[in-house]
């Protein structure tokens, strides 16, 4: 035995196929070399025979020292360090190091980046030791050059494309990562487009093919998704049965969420599973299964739905593993699960907690399967997730036609110390107004599914050229949120105590206040002047079915909210408010989406106490473009001051569209509207201050306004500019044709 100095000479001979005191062939040295060569340490072997004896020469493969990359910037060193094989004070095997060369290219695919090119080093240092550097050359970025859909005729490309989360590289490329080829995302993406045929009515849909086709030369991809749409179903009959003699079915149907004539969608079927599943269950029924039946009508185009409630299986929860969560607590994961040991395995009930878990936002990629336990009846349910970044540092900028510059700037966690909680600072403000926030949820109250929500503000504004006085208001409050049918309907109920302070700008500068002089601010503002203290407490009611609450092309938002003030403090009131908007795609292979909104609401002052300018409703831009700020609504005639009113009713028609000969990664749409509404009815307190004769548009006027804008998804955010031609308007009305606003974080 030659050149072993680490490795017994023993251990080389109990790796032969040759045995002592045998005669060997050829064949029996080539098998011996191969099993040396196998055992990865040895760089380099040779037999050979010298007069009677076998003569085995080795040559260690050596140690490594030290193991690290050079040239690398986007991935970093611990990315890399768990992507290889290869680690310090281990062998090095050629094998080894060509494998750890592939899983770095593959990490920097993972990227985007298929130009990635890495060339291993190995540096002697003596003693048959040495150090591994990689030396990495990460190449530009590959981007998406085109995403084609084939098989689609029901909806664009460009709808479809709004789908999936793959972009097309293109001008903000820069801003973002979603325009690389990442097959995970597209796999992900094939599922988000099954959702979104299925939820609208597309129930025979499939994929047929996928492709991702790499231009070298270019460093881009082509990705192609071929579909078959098949035909659009509407709901037939509705149905549920049941197997269990205790259980009527007619108590069931209050929990189905399919009606017959509505437009088939599997996500109303798997919410009626859910809800039906936990209403048996809470009538005695542990083991019983939902299971829907589809009875397709290939002529009427409708589908019959039968949802059948039978016993299921009787098996048990043995135990839930958790596993990926470094930072998330345990318990946090735990309570969206509507099973825990010991209960009955249902696997709708499990669906159900990996949809609220990836809703969390809390984790990249959320995984739960099942395994037999310790017995037949026993079920172990295995829950893998991967956490992501849940901190942000924002900053929004943007401009407003009334307050110029506005910007923002706030932190944010939504999982705040991996408790599963929302915490946000934020401060901002424009030329004449600054806003600072604090705000604080518990999505689980007392172990509930309550949100408990705290916060505290202050907003200043000063005064600008539609407001004569200067407001400062600081509060804050605390509510729950309870779920009355979840992803749907919930109530809130809140308590809110604030101080307001109206003052007098240029009795501040001066110490002579205007209302002296009795003309420079209006009568009902000086009779507003002052501080005082509100303590209301009030409810909220929202139903939200929107398929997106940013950028909404289907479902309705309504909202119905009324505050009760006058539990202490300085005033006394009731306060109502309602909203309400529709979206409707028009033409979805247009991406045309009309929207309708209706707003109104009222408020009367209880007891002896009055209504201030404050507490009034105020009516501009905001509800009729073609208006300024508080450019609606009773004013005071001779100082044009807006008094406000008690009540005010809106409306809007628009329909927004993408510009057909505008690059879609501009992100620029459309959008043509009209608006009408009003504001009425000032408290006769602050009337009676500025005199009955002095007041305009008191009464019910209807002010309308019809007009365009343009929508830009910009990279500081949504912005928006719209022209606006008011065509009914009243005397004293303070009228503003073009209106820019927006921004928002980024």
């Amino acid at each position: 035995m030659r050149g072993n100095t680490r490795i017994e000479s023993e251990t080389v001979i109990s790796y032969l196929t040759i045995q002592r005191g045998r005669s060997y062939s050829a064949s029996d040295v080539d098998e011996s070399l191969k099993a040396l060569f196998a055992t990865g340490l040895f760089e380099d072997v040779r037999i050979s025979s010298e007069g009677g004896s076998l003569v085995v020469t080795v040559k260690e493969n050596p140690i490594i020292g030290r193991v690290s990359f050079e040239g690398n910037r986007r991935v970093s060193d611990d990315q890399l360090k768990v992507a290889v094989r290869t680690t310090e004070r281990s062998m090095l095997t050629r094998a080894k190091v060509q494998s750890d060369v592939q899983n770095i290219l593959e990490a920097y695919r993972r990227t985007g980046r298929y130009r990635a090119s890495v060339e291993p080093k190995i540096i002697d240092r003596g003693n048959n030791r040495v150090d591994l550097v990689f030396e990495i050359t990460e190449g530009e970025k590959t981007g998406v050059e085109r995403i084609t859909f084939i098989g689609n005729s029901n909806f664009s490309d460009r709808r479809l494309r709004d789908v999936i989360r793959t972009r097309e590289s293109g001008l903000l490329s820069w801003l973002r990562s979603t325009d690389t080829y990442d097959p995970d995302r597209l796999s992900a993406d094939q599922e988000l487009l099954r959702q979104f045929y299925y939820q609208n009515g597309y129930a025979d849909f499939r994929i047929v093919s996928v492709s991702a086709d790499l231009d070298r030369e270019q460093n881009v991809f082509f990705v192609t998704f071929t579909v078959e749409e098949g035909d659009k179903y509407e709901i037939g009959n509705v149905e549920v049965q049941s197997s269990l003699s205790s259980v009527d079915p007619e108590a069931l149907k209050s929990e189905v969420r399919t009606k017959t004539g509505d437009t088939y969608n599997a996500r109303r079927v798997e919410q009626t599973l859910e809800d039906i599943t936990l209403k048996v269950s809470e009538e005695g029924y542990a083991f019983a299964e939902v299971r829907p039946r589809a009875l397709r009508n290939y002529e009427t185009k409708t589908i019959d739905l039968v949802y059948n409630v039978e016993e299921g299986p009787r098996a048990y929860v043995e135990r839930i593993n958790i596993r990926g969560n470094d930072r998330t607590r345990e318990y946090v994961i735990r309570r969206e699960f509507d099973l825990a040991e010991g209960d009955a395995f249902n696997r709708v009930l499990l669906d159900k907690a990996e949809r609220r878990l990836r809703n969390l936002g809390f984790f990249k990629e959320v995984r739960i399967t099942s395994e037999r336990g310790s017995s037949p009846d026993r079920v172990i349910i295995n829950v893998d997730v991967e956490e992501q970044a849940t901190g942000e540092l924002s900053f929004g900028i943007g401009y407003s036609t009334s307050e110029g510059i506005i910007g923002d700037v706030s932190l944010s966690e939504k999982n705040f110390l991996g408790r599963g909680q929302f915490v946000r600072i934020g401060v901002g403000g424009g030329k004449s107004s600054q806003n600072y926030e604090f705000q604080f949820r518990e999505p689980f109250f007392m172990g509930r599914r309550i949100a408990l929500d705290l916060e505290a503000y202050r907003r200043v504004s000063d005064k600008n050229d539609f407001r004569s006085y200067k407001e400062d208001v600081t509060g804050g409050g605390f509510g729950f949120t309870l779920p009355l049918r979840e992803d749907e309907l919930s109530l809130k109920l809140f308590y809110n105590i604030y101080e307001t302070k109206i003052s007098d700008p240029k009795k501040l500068a001066t110490g002579l206040s205007t209302c002296s002089r009795n003309r420079d601010l209006s009568p009902a503002i000086c009779d507003s002047l002052g501080s005082y203290l509100t303590s209301l407490a009030g409810y909220a009611l929202v139903y939200n079915t929107l398929d997106n609450n940013r950028n909404p092309k289907d479902g309705l938002y309504a909202k119905f909210q009324q505050e009760f003030a006058g539990i202490g403090g300085d005033t006394q009131f009731m306060r109502t408010t309602a909203e309400g908007r529709v979206y409707q795609e028009l033409y979805p292979d247009a991406g045309i989406v009309g929207n309708i909104t209706l707003k109104g609401g009222h408020i009367q002052a209880l007891g002896s106490k009055r209504l201030r300018i404050s507490d009034q409703f105020m009516m501009g831009g905001d509800m009729v473009r073609g208006f300024e700020n508080g450019g609606i609504g009773p004013r005071d005639r001779k100082t044009g001051d807006a008094i406000g009113g008690r009540f005010y009713i809106a409306g809007t028609l628009e329909a927004t569209f993408p510009f057909p000969v505008v690059p879609e990664e501009f992100g620029l749409s459309g959008a043509v509207f009209a608006d009408a509404g009003s504001l009425w009815d000032a408290d006769s307190k602050l009337i009676k201050a500025v005199g009955a004769n002095g007041v305009t548009s008191n009464s019910f006027d209807l002010r309308a306004s019809v007009g365009a804008g343009i929508r830009w998804e910009s990279p500081f955010g949504p912005l928006r500019a719209d022209f606006a031609w008011p065509v009914m308007k009243q005397r004293g009305d303070q009228t503003q044709i073009f209106r820019l606003s927006g921004g928002t974080r980024f």
